[in-house]
């Protein structure tokens, strides 16, 4: 039996969204979030077979994140429906096209219950490839646990793993997430950072070579790529000691949420078809920008065959 192309494991929660000040009131819209989810929903959108593997609650919204996701062709098969905690809830406020506010209430929710029999059942199959991000092992320990087994169970089926390290400051504090993300980076073949976030993994990174510097210190470790997400500037891919650069896309924003995450879909993507490492590179600048020139975490997302949409003149309508 073969096994799916991509396995994430991870929270998603239901998102609650309003363009106006959370304590304005007003109206919300209900969508689905969660980093691992939405990198299943990009994946999955540009043709490859994903399991998200997880926990959500016994509950109305459980079961809507559930439909959302098999709508999007991404197997739900091995999620525990959890009878005893609730699934999480995000609010997000968007104060400008660029600029949003995000609240939680995820303690205890169903999603922080992860353990490693939920990593189990995820992989009882083994993937192409196994991505899982720095946000997970900071919900609770068992999380962690979910996350360290998953890559243990990855590696000794001979999967590529990728790791996106997604530094959450309202789970933890910095020294936490460095004992944790340092060792978890060092388990991967591809690590995924904003700028900001490699000095959470590798010392010294603030001098004049500290980016190559680290990305040679990952190397000694068996990582293969080191990818290095810059917002609006692009992205960089420091692999067998060299570096490759792509700019991003110019257009219209109206919301970042989400944007690393489908950064991340597209480059995974470009991996999984075997694509160079500035091709791989050029589609996670594609669907970034996809992303966000749409409001919502995930519907932005492209198909495979609008990746070359953006090629077009600005303001086209092709018939």
């Amino acid at each position: 039996m073969n096994g799916p192309d991509v396995v994430t494991i991870g929270e998603t929660m239901v998102s609650l969204r309003t363009g106006t000040p959370l304590r304005m009131g007003g109206d919300l819209q209900m969508s689905m979030a969660g980093a691992e989810s939405n990198v299943a929903i990009g994946l999955a959108r540009l043709g490859h077979s994903v399991r998200w593997g997880g926990r959500v609650g016994n509950d109305e919204v459980g079961a809507y994140l559930l439909r959302t996701l098999r709508a999007e062709s991404v197997l739900v098969d091995t999620v525990t429906v959890d009878a005893e905690r609730a699934t999480g809830l995000m609010l997000a406020e968007r104060r400008i096209n660029d600029l949003s506010r995000v609240s939680y209430y995820r303690a205890d929710s169903a999603g922080s219950a992860l353990g490693p029999s939920d990593a189990a059942a995820c992989l009882a199959v083994a993937p192409r490839l196994l991505h899982v991000t720095g946000i997970t092992p900071a919900l609770s320990d068992s999380a962690a646990e979910a996350v360290t087994e998953a890559v243990c169970l990855a590696r000794a089926a001979g999967a590529l793993v990728s790791v996106d390290v997604n530094y959450r400051s309202k789970l933890w504090g910095v020294d936490a997430a460095r004992a944790s993300l340092s060792v978890l980076a060092r388990s991967a073949d591809i690590v995924i950072a904003s700028d900001d976030e490699l000095a959470l993994i590798v010392d010294g990174v603030d001098t004049p070579d500290g980016e190559a510097a680290a990305a040679a210190e990952l190397a000694a470790s068996g990582v293969r790529a080191l990818v290095i997400k810059r917002g609006a500037t692009g992205a960089s891919v420091h692999s067998a000691g060299q570096v490759v650069h792509a700019s991003a896309l110019a257009v219209t924003v109206r919301d970042t949420i989400g944007a690393g995450d489908a950064f991340t879909a597209g480059y995974l993507s470009g991996v999984l078809d075997g694509l160079t490492e500035g091709e791989a590179l050029f589609r996670g600048t594609v669907t970034g920008a996809f992303a966000v020139a749409a409001v919502g975490d995930w519907e932005g997302a492209p198909s495979r065959a609008e990746l070359s949409l953006l090629a077009a003149p600005a303001g086209a309508t092709l018939r």
